[in-house]
């Protein structure tokens, strides 16, 4: 498999996941909060609201990195996940300064961006 497949393999299995993820929040606020490694008081409404916000926002991020893949648009796919890996290292931040579990920080979030870095070094350097 060449770097170009694999990257562009990696990045399918990233949007994917992130599509899933949102439609996840959006369905079942609840286990997707927990995955999240925060988990909000869900009886009160605004809370609600800002995980409905939470899986709209990652389904359009997802999204993005279909239409990249079906333009060709090989670096421009990787310099975008190479961005994009803020989100999950803020997740990080936001897990651990609200009292989540490390495991869940580091385990879900740090390997994500790590996947992400790996993912858009491929692309670019293809």
């Amino acid at each position: 498999m060449t770097t170009t497949a694999t990257g562009y393999t990696l990045a399918g299995l990233i949007g994917a996941g992130i599509v899933f993820i949102g439609a996840r929040f959006l369905l079942a606020p609840r286990v997707a909060a927990a995955g999240y490694g925060v988990q909000p008081d869900l009886s009160q409404q605004n809370n609600r609201a800002y995980l409905s916000v939470k899986g709209v926002r990652d389904i359009a991020s997802g999204l993005v990195v279909f239409v990249l893949m079906a333009a060709g648009a090989t670096h421009l796919l990787g310099w975008m996940l190479l961005a994009a890996t803020v989100i999950p290292l803020g997740d990080a931040v936001i897990v651990l300064s609200n009292g989540g579990s490390k495991s869940i920080a580091w385990g879900v979030h740090g390997v994500t961006a790590g996947v992400m870095i790996i993912t858009a070094a491929l692309l670019l350097m293809s």
